[in-house]
């Protein structure tokens, strides 16, 4: 029987309602499929693989987009990427990637694509209710059917934060999650709003095409070179971890060897300590800084027609404002509250368990340095040993629980984030990691 006929013989109240087929949906996909768990997959795009998958029309990546991590600390343990692929991967490796994960593990059957999930409520208040789950079929029509519980995948990446300035440009003003190629600069006086690792990215696409380019920020940043010593700078350090304040003070000291001082290029100086936010990985951009080919500019004070007046004093004329202010959580199928909405994000024991349901799930509402796909996974295989051990009455899962309602364990690693909205969910990756496999651990056979 195939998998599509065996979810299809099991009602579908007997079945976990899985959302997202890419990176994070896959890894919750084979792992409810390793350990049995009955479950129904969705997804909105034709096929798997989430954002990498250019095609999507809610991908947010660009042609030249790469991994920002090197393969190796990134790749699935259980499927690793063949020598042959590149140390940083092009979203074109990527793609082909998941679509080869989705293939040795016969995980596309699992998944009705095309379809769009539209509203997720519980059917009661009960901690162990089912949840009425409504998609659009690809024909159109909508469809409602009750699940045994959800899990939901559908990414962190899609829903472009729009900043609000004072003023009006009489340019063209996008967000980066509508760039694609880098013709869209061609001959034209650029402003990049934002030096994360898309921003300095684009900025880096944009000298090729654009009769200036500018990046305009409002803090300083780390930016840390892909190589150190020939080889990717997150494949190195000691395998004993070090206390935070030295692991901060040494890198930092490495830092300044291999890309200076970004201070002297015109960037703000961290009023933060390295790993405080998330570090740009991006050594080019200094390099075209350095040459003149790109230009650093204040936080935007307002807009004035094709003029802006930066907060320093200064103003420049531009044709085109690219903003590179990231991306917000996004599940508008869900209300708020369902899943514990507390400021800037969901506060989820382990960033994945609802401390109201026991029958709610989220996968991939992580970010750490270094955190990979396969902390995604384990964060997959803890949630299905967890359904596997609920749908057999273990008590191993209201011992879970009982964790789940107490208090939160310290997942920062004793770094102090920065309290931004994209460090809201943000974790330190061996804390995290070892927290993920412990619980998992409590769950095993």
């Amino acid at each position: 029987m195939t998998p599509s006929a065996a979810a299809a013989a099991v009602p579908t109240h007997e079945q976990i309602a899985l959302i997202g087929a890419g990176p994070s949906g896959l890894a919750g996909a084979r792992n409810l499929q390793k350990l049995g768990v009955p479950f129904q997959g969705f997804e909105a795009h034709s096929d798997v693989g989430g954002l990498w998958d250019i095609d999507n029309p809610r991908s947010t990546v660009y042609h030249s987009a790469h991994l920002i991590s090197s393969k190796r600390t990134t790749e699935f343990v259980e499927f690793p990427m063949a020598d042959t692929v590149a140390d940083y991967p092009s979203h074109r490796e990527l793609r082909r990637y998941f679509s080869d994960f989705a293939d040795r593990f016969g995980l596309r059957a699992h998944f009705r694509f095309g379809t769009r999930v539209l509203r997720v409520e519980p059917v009661s208040d009960a901690p162990d209710t089912r949840w009425r789950v409504s998609v659009e079929a690809p024909d159109g029509t909508v469809e409602t059917e009750e699940y045994k519980g959800v899990v939901i995948a559908n990414g962190t990446l899609s829903e472009p934060k729009h900043p609000q300035f004072e003023g009006h440009f009489d340019g063209e003003l996008l967000h980066t999650s509508s760039y694609k190629h880098a013709e869209l600069f061609k001959d034209k006086r650029v402003l990049i709003v934002g030096a994360g690792n898309s921003g300095c990215d684009i900025a880096v696409d944009a000298v090729h095409y654009a009769q200036s380019v500018d990046l305009s920020v409002r803090r300083g940043y780390y930016f840390v070179p892909k190589y150190v010593f020939g080889k990717p700078a997150d494949t190195l350090g000691g395998k004993r971890p070090l206390p935070p304040w030295l692991k901060q003070k040494v890198d930092a000291t490495v830092l300044q060897w291999f890309t200076g001082d970004p201070v002297r290029f015109g960037f703000p100086k961290p009023n933060y300590k390295m790993y405080e936010s998330h570090p740009v990985v991006n050594s080019l951009v200094l390099h075209h800084v350095g040459h003149g080919d790109i230009g650093v500019r204040a936080d935007i004070a307002r807009l004035a027609g094709r003029t802006v007046h930066f907060k320093d004093g200064s103003a420049r004329d531009y044709d085109l404002i690219l903003t590179a202010t990231g991306y917000a959580l996004h599940y508008p199928f869900i209300d708020r509250e369902l899943l514990n909405w507390q400021g800037m994000a969901p506060r989820l024991y382990l960033n994945i368990f609802s401390p109201r349901f026991e029958t709610l799930g989220v996968l991939g509402m992580i970010e750490a340095s270094g955190i990979g796909w396969q902390g995604r996974y384990e964060q997959a295989e803890l949630l299905a040993r967890y359904f596997r051990a609920h749908a057999a009455g273990s008590p191993k899962a209201p011992a879970l629980r009982a964790a789940v309602q107490g208090p939160p364990p310290d997942l920062s690693g004793g770094f102090k984030y920065l309290q931004l909205e994209r460090m809201a969910y943000y974790v330190h990756k061996d804390t995290y990691r070892a927290a993920v496999r412990q619980a998992a651990a409590s769950l095993a056979d």
